[in-house]
């Protein structure tokens, strides 16, 4: 597979979805990412971000049912696919060897 380029925001955003593995819809990933790490997220952004990673081939998007709360409308739930996956091993891998890298001294600082 060729490494996939991550940018932040989209590999938070997949990490969120296999954090949420079965109930990851904009709602609920936004409001995971904002509790984790304290981060206010738009839902523009959101949403363009799950589209590019869908079309990536990074996620997969189902509909559910649709609910009455919802005036019928499904939610669009998000999955995190075999290349998503590796897109965050390869980028996890690449962290590791740039922090192992690092020298002693640059990690005492305090």
């Amino acid at each position: 597979m060729k490494a996939s380029q991550l940018g932040e925001f989209e590999e938070i955003v997949l990490l969120t979805v296999g954090i949420l593995h079965g109930n990851a819809y904009g709602v609920t990933i936004r409001d995971e990412i904002e509790e984790q790490l304290g981060r206010s997220v738009t839902v523009g952004g959101l949403q363009t971000t799950l589209k590019r990673l869908e079309s990536k081939g990074l996620l997969a998007a189902n509909t559910g049912d649709g609910t009455e709360i919802r005036a019928g409308r499904p939610k669009l739930y998000f999955t995190l696919t075999l290349s998503g996956k590796k897109a965050l091993d390869q980028s996890r891998e690449a962290r590791d060897k740039l922090w192992n890298a690092l020298p002693q001294i640059i990690l005492n600082l305090k």
